[in-house]
């Protein structure tokens, strides 16, 4: 790939942006041939906003450099497009880029952006908002949410908060009373937890959490059974982790849409770590192929 790029940065993801840091990049990018216009962001609707108007301006390539939180906030605004997304991990868990097998290492991921191949991948929606990993409903939401909480009120690192969000969690013991559309049949649950991917997440044996392929055209499902207070914060854990185990905890089912009804006319549904208030129901359904993003040109080694 040639010429340029526009390289989208949260400043608050990592260790943060310095100047310097910025300069050095811009400097990679060049030694692959890349122009980089490097746009340094704080918030989502900053993000999309500055993404928006790279599209508008004629970019070909946006690089998305955060957290897998930022890479969704950039794909959404890419999703049905032909601009073509580049990925530079800069967060904690980078899941997207692991599944997409996107070298973690900067200078790695900077010459993937130049070498790589475009895939047309797979992109997860919710009433009309895009996720690139998984959506989920009950437990993990008001995990998220009183995680922030903490972190804005208190000035608790991001892993204490989160600790501590689970355990309060764990004690409401909140359960969903939810009537889901699977296909030809109705699942009637009272549910902790309601947990749909975009493509089939591998949820044992030695690649727990990953998944397989991100184009396949399919979400997967997984229900939680209804457990006690110390089983629920188990899963809460696991499911910040992507490690649930499938075969003893969950109802599992794949399908192109999901309809999820509740008694609650607005709902706080998490997508990729961003929690929203959404009306119900609740409509998921996969884009297949709506999202064109750089990957290695070949896999690497298992």
């Amino acid at each position: 790939m040639t010429g340029a790029v526009t390289v989208i940065l949260n400043s608050t993801a990592g260790a943060g942006c310095p100047p310097e840091w910025v300069e050095q990049l811009r400097e990679k990018f060049t030694g692959h041939g890349l122009e980089a216009a490097v746009k340094l962001v704080r918030s989502g609707a900053d993000i999309l906003d500055t993404v928006r108007q790279a599209v508008a301006g004629g970019a070909q390539t946006v690089v998305a450099g955060g957290g897998d939180g930022t890479v969704s906030a950039v794909a959404s605004a890419l999703v049905g497009s032909d601009t073509v997304l580049g990925v530079l991990p800069m967060g904690t868990l980078n899941h997207f880029a692991k599944d997409l097998r996107i070298p973690l290492a900067q200078d790695e991921a900077v010459a993937n952006i130049a070498n790589g191949r475009v895939l047309a991948v797979d992109a997860g929606e919710v009433n009309g908002r895009t996720f690139i990993n998984n959506s989920s409903l009950g437990l993990y939401p008001d995990i998220v949410r009183d995680r922030e909480q903490l972190q804005r009120r208190l000035g608790h690192g991001k892993w204490r908060a989160l600790l501590q969000a689970s355990i309060a969690a764990a004690r409401r013991y909140p359960a969903l009373t939810a009537r889901i559309e699977v296909q030809d049949r109705i699942w009637e649950r009272r549910t902790p937890f309601v947990f749909i991917g975009n493509n089939e997440y591998t949820m044992e044996g030695f690649q727990i959490g990953e998944r397989p392929t991100v184009s396949d055209g399919r979400l997967s499902l997984y229900v939680a059974q209804r457990t006690g207070r110390f089983g629920l914060l188990r899963l809460a854990l696991l499911a910040l982790f992507s490690r649930l185990d499938q075969a003893r905890d969950f109802d599992i089912a794949t399908a192109q849409e999901f309809v999820v009804h509740t008694r609650h006319k607005r709902l706080r549904v998490a997508t990729d770590g961003e929690v929203t208030l959404m009306e119900t129901p609740l409509r998921y359904r996969v884009r297949p192929g709506a999202l064109r993003v750089i990957v290695p040109q070949q896999e690497p080694p298992p």
